[in-house]
């Protein structure tokens, strides 16, 4: 796994569990190749659809 993407990674995860503070660790475990559905499991957690969430962790 590209190291740069993990530690992109690690800082979009903090600022995501502090605007979302209910989201867990586990929620926002990366798994190289399981991107679509963990975007679409937090998205359904949050109420947010896949651009929704996608806008979000870009700009955060």
């Amino acid at each position: 796994m590209n190291s740069n993407v993990i530690g992109y990674w690690d800082k979009k995860k903090e600022k995501l569990k502090e605007k979302f503070p209910f989201i867990t660790d586990e929620d926002l475990g990366f798994r190289e190749g399981k991107e679509k559905e963990m975007i679409e499991m937090l998205g359904n957690k949050l109420g947010k659809s896949k651009l929704e969430l996608i806008n979000i962790i870009v700009t955060i």
